[in-house]
């Protein structure tokens, strides 16, 4: 805070009372709050009659009379907005109004340009809302701004983080043009705007910052949609103490001009898109306390040879991508307290000379490539109150000695490999808060009572393991048992319902996913429960019946997870709502009727693979615009589409409505901005034309809409979607060219299919020749993109991984891709009409794991060309018109696993190799011409030709179909429901 000064007249004169006015302006200002709430004790000064400059939170300049000086901070007053007679006190240079609350009211669009003397103004943590005023602009004393929201991160484990922050809402305040907020605001040297919404600022808000603020010490601007980069421009504001700017979206390169500040101290850069090398120098900084980079993936850089002369208290590198090893000299951070070190790249060990870091209150490791058990120097680290392993390689025992580290508040051993019986020692870290074991080796047996010492634990969490948790023995240590917030018991091997949750009305998230439990949640649960809001519940994968309520449960409950049990009936739904709903895989009859009034902050419903039958209930679409996603796949559900599942989807990202029973036509009114990534109306009844106002929807990454009824032609219309990459149309009724004349143009521009990795045609009408200059549009197909992710998937609350499917059809066969790899190609156009030659320009597919083309009336030579496909594992090319030789140069097919060229016109040798060798004379049936192994006709001098073989052939049943794929650098394995039926 900044000294304010005060005039005083220190002559004998007698000093001047408060002015009436004054005294006035103050009582209005007392009269807008309420005070029944907040400090009861902040006016009980503010007496009509009395010298309002003795006032608590008052003083005057006692020449005049006049107040200077106004501060109501922390005293958490409420009122409905900004008392207007507060401008009156035009002679103050003080303000504080911050930690009350101003019910989400606007500041007031003018009077503070009439507060010209401020110097010191703090309105944060007040509730307000809207735009920053144009009067605060005009103060040009002002040298302290404070507007920011506070906010904070629990953690309650590695996966249920709650964000809690004191305004109403995120980003309720906000400042559309910064430049002109600060341009007559040269004085200023502290600037505080945490989580005003600059976003409209654009990256130009660094320069106005460097340009507007010369005198600027402190620069604090978290959660403010930050993006660009930090500018070079900055480099002026060499008298920058603090610089806080995590939680933004900000990218770039962390510039080494910051190193050159000499009064730095605070760096806190975390939770951002940072990349590149970061400066080891500015680990050296004489004066640097704190440097904070966690969660920055793409930044890189080591850790320096520390100095003895560091001033570092804080140092946080987690989930960075930083490498090498960790110095042996960190033992000179004498004063350092708080230390995370979580990069995948660094390697060796933790230097033995990390045991006398003395001041030491948080170690964290994560995903160092460590091995052996824990380090014992770890037990000299007496100061320390959290302590963290997690993702490494660590394995043995926890070892007895951590029972030395008594002030311990918390203590994470989870994702290692850490093994035996969870020590009974840890029951003498009476005051852990916070105790995580998950996703170990631990075994063994475990009565929870044994954790009934730790009267101040609040989070527990033994999931994963080898353990078998048994409940409390009697009432009384049920009783006894410390009052958690957080109890996870996953995997644990537990056959009942929890008794001990009977003395727990403090919980907010319940794990009991994949044990034995059957039967019913018990009703006293409910009765505890009641009213309360809860992060997660999570049953799922047990043998539950019955949820032991009314379908109208009276909770809120963030993530609410049934999946995997036998439940029946109507779904239940929580009262006051919920983020996450999956009901998926029971037994439930009916969905909830009351969207609209249950259902309005839901992103994720998933009740796939139930006994919904009848219609899709109208109420969903007053939930539409909230839902991310949609899973209602593997029902009995009839009836058409609601349109607005289609129309009006700006939120909705998946939507997935496989496997039902679901007639009539897609709506065709889709509005600009849809947001759907994943449509799925495959195994239906639909009928009409794929809408063409999906074009609308610029992120659709996949369309599956196969086994329907649909009429129409090849929708080359689509080829505008720039990200779309997986294409089923099998088993409808399209007809025409696969390219039509009017598309075929030699550059093909309108028809290229520019991300298109598998596309699945099978099983239509389609005719004419195979169009080459389509072929040549299939650039996905012939390079890959360096910045892919493995999986095609989504990322929803709580950590939830929805992974996109698809029905294809391999070899003439239907399956399910349960998860599709983005490295995955394949082109399946089986089953057609289609004539004329292979073109040649297949060969420029050099991606491609799957090519089937069976059952069409292809003619001509097999091309030459297919040999470069070096990652081609299954070909198809059965049933054909197809002539001549078989390329010896497809014996260069290394990992080719499945050949089919049975029943066509081929003569001549079958090519010879060790690989080729391996395929079965069914790979080469039909074809009386061909000679050689695997056949039984040996080859004479003279080739030997044939008639096309016509036979009708019947499929076999096959339960699963497990596709393995080598040669492109990946392994992977895609477990399949394949259904044969009979060839066309």
């Amino acid at each position: 805070m900044l000294p304010v000064k005060t005039n005083v007249n220190s002559s004998s004169a007698p000093l001047a009372p408060c002015l009436p006015d004054q005294a006035s302006a103050l009582l209005a200002l007392k009269h807008s709050f309420n005070t029944t709430n907040g400090d009861s004790t902040t006016f009980q000064s503010w007496v009509v009659g009395t010298d309002c400059c003795s006032w608590d939170g008052v003083r005057c300049d006692r020449r005049d009379g006049r107040i200077t000086y106004l501060d109501l901070g922390g005293r958490q007053l409420q009122s409905s907005s900004l008392e207007p007679a507060l401008f009156g006190l035009s002679s103050l240079n003080h303000l504080d109004l911050s930690g009350n609350d101003f019910n989400n009211s606007q500041i007031p669009a003018t009077g503070f340009e009439r507060l010209t003397e401020l110097r010191y103004l703090n309105l944060s943590d007040t509730n307000f809302a809207g735009s920053v005023p144009a009067g605060i602009s005009h103060l040009k004393n002002l040298v302290y701004l404070d507007l920011s929201t506070s906010f904070y991160v629990v953690d309650f484990d590695n996966e249920n983080h709650v964000m809690y922050y004191t305004s109403d809402s995120i980003w309720q305040l906000s400042v559309p043009k910064l430049d002109t907020l600060l341009a007559d605001l040269t004085n200023l040297e502290e600037l505080h705007l945490g989580m005003v919404d600059l976003s409209s600022n654009g990256p130009q808000w660094c320069d106005y910052v460097a340009r507007l603020s010369p005198k600027l010490q402190v620069l604090s601007l978290p959660y403010c949609s930050l993006s660009g980069s930090i500018c070079k421009s900055l480099s002026s504001l060499r008298s920058l103490r603090v610089i806080a700017l995590h939680y933004n979206h900000l990218s770039g390169s962390v510039p080494e001009f910051l190193a050159s500040f000499p009064n730095l101290t605070v760096l806190q850069l975390s939770t951002n898109k940072f990349e590149g090398w970061f400066p080891p120098i500015m680990f050296q900084h004489k004066v640097l306390q704190t440097v904070d980079l966690s969660e920055n993936h793409g930044i890189s850089g080591i850790l320096p040879t520390f100095p003895q002369t560091s001033s570092l208290e804080n140092l946080f590198v987690k989930s960075t991508n930083f490498s090498g090893t960790i110095p042996i000299s960190i033992n000179n951070l004498k004063s350092l307290k708080k230390l995370s070190l979580g990069a995948s790249g660094f390697s060796g060990i933790l230097p033995s000379s990390m045991g006398e870091l003395e001041s030491l209150e948080l170690l964290e490791v994560s995903a160092l490539q460590l091995v052996g058990s824990m380090p014992s120097w770890i037990s000299n680290l007496t100061s320390l109150t959290v302590l963290q392993f997690f993702y490494c390689g660590l394995s043995g025992p926890i070892p007895s000695s951590i029972a030395n580290l008594r002030e311990l508040t918390k203590l994470s051993l989870y994702n290692c490999n850490f093994s035996g019986k969870i020590p009974p020692h840890l029951s003498n870290l009476t005051r852990l808060q916070t105790l995580l074991l998950h996703s170990n080796n631990f075994a063994g047996t475990v009565q929870l009572s044994v954790f009934s010492k730790m009267q101040n634990l609040t989070v527990l969490n033994l999931s994963n393991n080898e353990l078998h948790v048994l409940d409390g023995e009697n009432s009384s240590s049920s009783m006894s048992f410390p009052k958690l917030e957080f109890l996870r018991l996953a995997s644990c091997r537990m056959s009942s319902f929890p008794e001990i949750l009977r003395h727990q009305g403090k919980i907010k998230g319940l794990d009991l996913s994949d044990n034995q439990i059957n039967g019913s949640i018990p009703s006293w649960a409910w009765e505890i429960w009641n009213g309360s809001h809860m992060f997660l519940l999570n049953i799922s994968h047990n043998m539950f019946s019955s949820i032991g309520s009314e379908p109208l449960l009276p909770v809120h409950i963030e993530y609410f997870d049934l999946s995997f049990n036998n439940l029946e009936g109507p779904m239940p739904i929580p009262r006051d709502g919920s983020v996450t709903l999956d009901y998926s895989s029971n037994q439930f009859s009916s969905m909830p009727l009351y969207f609209s009034k249950y259902l309005t902050g839901t992103s994720f419903f998933k009740a796939s693979r139930n006994s919904l039958s009848q219609n899709i209930p109208p109420s969903i679409c007053s939930a539409v615009r909230s839902l991310e996603l949609i899973d209602l796949s593997y029902n009995n559900l009839s009836s058409s589409i609601p349109s607005c599942l289609m129309e009006d989807v700006s939120a909705l990202q998946v939507l997935s409505l496989k496997a039902n029973n679901l007639v009539g036509e897609l709506p065709d009114n889709i509005k600009k901005g849809c947001a759907l990534e994943v449509l799925d109306f495959s195994g239906n009844l639909i009928q009409g034309k794929i809408p063409r106002s999906l074009a609308a929807c610029r992120n659709l990454e996949i369309l599956d809409i196969g086994s329907n009824q649909i009429s129409d032609s090849f929708p080359c219309w689509m080829s505008t979607l720039p990200k779309l990459q997986v294409l089923v149309l099998k088993s409808n009724k399209f007809t025409g060219q696969v390219l039509d004349p009017s598309y075929n143009t030699e550059d093909g521009n309108t028809c290229e299919f520019t991300e298109l990795r598998i596309v699945d045609i099978a099983s239509n009408n389609f005719s004419g020749p195979l169009p080459v200059g389509w072929f040549k549009m299939l650039k996905s197909m012939m390079i890959r993109s360096d910045n892919e992710t493995l999986v095609m998937e989504n990322q929803y609350y709580h950590g939830q991984t929805y992974h996109f499917t698809a029905a294809i059809t391999y070899k003439g066969n239907k399956m399910t891709i349960t998860k599709i790899l983005t490295t995955l190609v394949l082109i399946d156009i089986s089953n057609n009409a289609l004539y004329g030659t292979i073109p040649k320009a297949i060969g420029d597919l050099v991606l491609l794991h799957g090519l089937n083309m069976s059952h069409n009336a292809l003619g001509g030579s097999i091309p030459v060309q297919l040999s470069n496909l070096k990652n081609l594992e299954s070909l198809d090319l059965s049933s054909n018109e197809l002539y001549g030789e078989i390329p010896q140069e497809l014996a260069s097919l290394n990992f080719l696993s499945t050949l089919n060229l049975s029943y066509n016109m081929l003569s001549g040798r079958i090519p010879q190799s060790p690989h080729f060798s391996t395929f079965s004379n069914s790979s080469f049936l039909g074809n009386n011409g061909l000679c050689g192994p695997p056949m039984s006709n040996q080859c004479r001098n003279q080739s030997e030709t044939s008639l096309p073989y016509d036979s009708e052939k019947n499929s076999a049943d096959v339960l699963l179909f497990f596709f393995t794929a080598l040669g492109f650098g990946i392994s992977f394995s895609i477990t399949v429901i394949v259904i044969l039926g009979r060839q066309r």
